[in-house]
């Protein structure tokens, strides 16, 4: 039994030296491609934690856009998000291009109507 634990020791160690072991090679980890992840949101239906994920947007006008959609009805298109206070054309544009073709828009989302 000593003599098999001794060869499996033995053998063990061998592989750490090959494997460059001793010089602190050991571990060769190979690295993932980076991707780039595309995320949209349809103003309509998603509720202020999913908004305040758009540029531009905290949690209060994120609960503004929810609350007009509330009172005013859904929002016809991109566009009609102006009538939140708080969101301007600059606010806007940074957004477009996460939120989600509406209705007689573009298929592409971020495309301009």
């Amino acid at each position: 039994m000593a003599i098999l634990v001794l060869v499996g020791l033995a053998s063990m160690i061998g592989w750490w030296i090959l494997r460059g072991g001793h010089a602190g090679r050991l571990l060769e980890v190979e690295h993932a491609a980076s991707q780039t992840l595309r995320f949209e949101v349809d103003i309509n239906e998603a509720q202020w934690p999913e908004l305040v994920l758009l540029p531009g947007i905290g949690e209060t006008l994120a609960k503004r856009i929810v609350e007009s959609r509330r009172t005013l009805g859904p929002f016809r298109d991109h566009d009609d998000l102006r009538r939140v206070r708080g969101i301007g054309p600059k606010t806007l544009e940074g957004m477009r291009p996460y939120l989600r073709a509406m209705p007689g828009q573009s298929a592409l989302a971020g495309s301009t109507p």
